[in-house]
């Protein structure tokens, strides 16, 4: 069992409060999207969850492996080792390290160093094209090619539990579609519990069992299903101009 449980956080920065009151669920093997404009609070959500913005208030829980764990306070390095990993918004790779370079650094875990060769090779059988590129320094390649590299880093952490943060930025439409498909694929291969931060509301609907919209860093409305996404007003209103 690998779920999360977000409940009453506020966070910010400084003076600047961001989140107001969020509570989310995200249960085993689901894949949940987040569905917001730019500057709502989605990326403070997943920075919070991995420990790199500390809540001013409320709760952030995660069962992996059946055991459940505060991750307020902890430190990302401890949020990791755990099993939670963050594919984090605009890349952010090692530009002057290779493509293999690059996945070696994502095996920190401990569970994570003892298949680093055979994760290694799922990353390579997933993504034909980084092992085209082993030796290419991953700041010359392509945006799609390094998207492609960030989600492969965070399977070298064997994580259990998935975090996505806009993964269709600064991509082409049609890369966004395979990079949405990718995540799917991967998260039945790895039978991830995947929570997806995603602005392209058509894209992320696809492979989202469910989700939420937030709005000035308050949960607005939560939706069962897909169908329920598609069919919601205030998704119209600011995704579709309706």
């Amino acid at each position: 069992m690998n779920s999360i449980r977000v409940e009453n956080l506020c966070a910010g920065y400084g003076s600047v409060q961001v989140l107001n009151g969020i509570s989310l669920a995200v249960n085993d093997g689901e894949t949940v999207t987040l569905l917001g404009t730019n500057g709502n609070g989605k990326s403070t959500l997943m920075k919070c969850i991995m420990g790199i913005v500390r809540p001013t208030s409320g709760s952030v829980r995660a069962v992996i492996d059946g055991a459940e764990h505060d991750l307020v306070g902890r430190s990302p390095e401890e949020i990791v080792e755990l099993g939670v990993s963050l594919v984090p918004e605009g890349r952010r790779l090692f530009p002057k390290l290779t493509v293999e370079e690059n996945l070696l650094l994502g095996a920190s875990r401990r569970t994570a160093r003892a298949a680093m060769a055979k994760n290694l090779a799922f990353c390579f059988e997933c993504f034909p094209r980084l092992a085209e590129r082993r030796r290419q320094l991953a700041g010359s390649m392509s945006g799609g090619e390094q998207q492609m590299l960030t989600l492969a880093r965070a399977l070298m952490t064997a994580p259990k539990i998935l975090l996505v943060d806009e993964p269709s930025v600064g991509l082409a439409p049609i890369l966004v579609i395979h990079t949405i498909d990718k995540i799917r694929e991967l998260k039945e291969s790895y039978r991830l519990t995947v929570l997806m931060a995603e602005q392209n509301f058509n894209q992320a609907i696809r492979i989202a069992d469910r989700g939420y919209v937030i709005v000035h860093g308050r949960i607005e409305y939560q939706g069962g299903s897909r169908e329920d996404l598609a069919n919601n007003e205030l998704i119209h209103k600011l995704y579709m101009g309706l």
